[in-house]
């Protein structure tokens, strides 16, 4: 058992999730034992080096995991977070890496996706035109079509070495926390993993949430253990 932590009206409250509130839902974490996501390198389908390489390969790839994310349904650490962003309004925000839309899914409307969003594509040059909604399975090249500048259209994820989305509004809302909530993260991934620092220099309140403590626990004041469909439900009070 946990003891429940409480929101005052006056918190403002900064979530972080990551890949393990994902795999509740039976998505694949990329950081498994033998190093490779779902069969696959990292180095052969998520860097842009392999984008240019082998675009063929990446979409592939990506196109294997938005069926599966199409198949996966929001869990109750999803359905929980919406909820207290039902009660919280515009004191609720939230930053996911994730690419799935199980936080959509499940209510959440005021959420960045830090690392891009499986259900769009974009401009592999950046022409400047926004990425498009896009859930189609490609089976080849081919069927991909092309932004209207002419360029190929790439998946709108944030690739290893590529700077991620929002960083600005993301400061601006760890800066204004009083109560920061991280749940499924390794604390390996940065710059996701620095976030609970500046929340702490802030002055908030640091959470975490999930099977096992993170690499940086040490920055957190409450450490919950457990899955997070099973904690989230009733951790919190307000």
């Amino acid at each position: 058992m946990h003891d429940a932590i409480h929101i005052a009206d006056t918190d403002r409250v900064f979530v972080l999730t990551g890949a393990g509130i994902s795999a509740e839902s039976g998505l694949p974490t990329f950081r498994a034992s033998d190093g490779l996501w779902a069969g696959h390198r990292i180095e052969d389908v998520c860097t842009p080096e392999a984008w240019h390489r082998n675009p063929a390969l990446v979409w592939e790839f990506y196109s294997a995991r938005r069926l599966s994310g199409q198949q996966a349904q929001p869990n109750p650490a999803h359905f929980a977070l919406a909820n207290l962003e039902s009660r919280l309004g515009d004191r609720f925000f939230l930053c996911t890496q994730n690419v799935d839309d199980l936080h959509e899914r499940a209510g959440s409307s005021r959420l960045v996706h830090m690392h891009g969003e499986l259900a769009k594509s974009r401009c592999e040059q950046d022409c400047g035109r926004p990425p498009v909604e896009d859930h189609a399975i490609y089976h080849s090249l081919a069927e991909v079509p092309r932004c209207p500048c002419g360029a190929r259209l790439r998946p709108h994820i944030v690739f290893f070495g590529e700077m991620p989305h929002s960083m600005d509004r993301i400061q601006q809302e760890i800066d204004r926390a009083t109560l920061m909530l991280v749940v499924g993260t390794s604390g390996s991934v940065y710059p996701a993993a620095n976030f609970v620092h500046w929340a702490r220099v802030a002055g908030a309140r640091t959470v975490y949430v999930g099977p096992e403590p993170p690499l940086n626990a040490s920055a957190f004041t409450h450490i919950v253990e457990g899955p997070a469909g099973v904690v989230l439900p009733d951790l919190f009070t307000a």
